[in-house]
C-alpha cells in the first residue's frame, strides 16, 4: 500500500490516513486519532523531533533489541474497526492500531500491506471526480504542517 498522508474529514473534523493500493489504486481510508495523525504527518513529510515521540521510541527500541520490524499488514475490519499486526523478521507477530502500525512503518521503512478482504470491504475505486480529489489531497499535503492537526 501507498501511503497518501493524513488529511482532516469534513464535516466531523475527524483526521483519517489515505492508503492506496500499489498495484490497483483502491483507495482505503482509516480514521485516527488527533494524536496518531500528527505522528503519521511528522514521519510522512519527514519532520525531525527535538526529542523521540512515541514512534520514533519504539523504533529506536526495536532497534537496539536487534529486532527488524519486516512489514506492517492490515489485516482485517470488524463493525468499522481496523485491525493490524507487525510482522518481525524474527517470526514474532504483535497486534497493534493501524495508526501506530502505520506511523512505526513510516519511521522503520518498512512496507504496509492490506488484506485482501479489508479490500474488498473498505476500499473503493475512485471516480475521476475522486481523483481529482486525491491530488487536490496531495497539493494540501504539500502545505500543510503537523502543527495543524492540534
Amino acid at each position: 500500500m501507498e501511503i497518501l498522508g493524513v488529511r482532516v474529514e469534513t464535516p466531523s473534523n475527524q483526521p483519517l490516513v489515505l492508503l492506496r493500493e500499489s498495484d490497483g489504486g483502491r483507495l482505503v481510508p482509516i480514521w485516527v486519532g488527533a494524536i496518531e495523525a500528527s505522528a503519521i504527518a511528522f514521519a510522512h513529510q519527514g519532520t525531525e523531533t527535538v526529542r523521540p515521540l512515541t514512534h520514533e521510541l519504539m523504533a529506536a527500541i526495536i532497534s537496539e533489541l536487534d529486532a527488524e520490524l519486516a512489514q506492517v499488514n492490515i489485516v482485517r475490519v470488524e463493525d468499522g474497526v481496523f485491525f493490524a499486526e507487525l510482522h518481525f523478521s524474527s517470526g514474532v507477530v504483535v497486534d497493534a492500531r493501524p495508526s501506530d502500525a502505520i506511523a512505526l512503518a513510516l519511521r522503520s521503512r518498512v512496507d504496509v500491506w492490506c488484506a485482501e478482504s479489508v479490500l474488498d470491504e473498505a476500499g473503493f475505486e475512485p471516480v475521476p471526480e475522486e481523483e481529482d480529489e486525491v491530488a487536490q489531497f496531495r497539493e494540501f499535503l504539500d502545505h500543510i504542517e503537523p502543527g495543524d492537526f492540534a
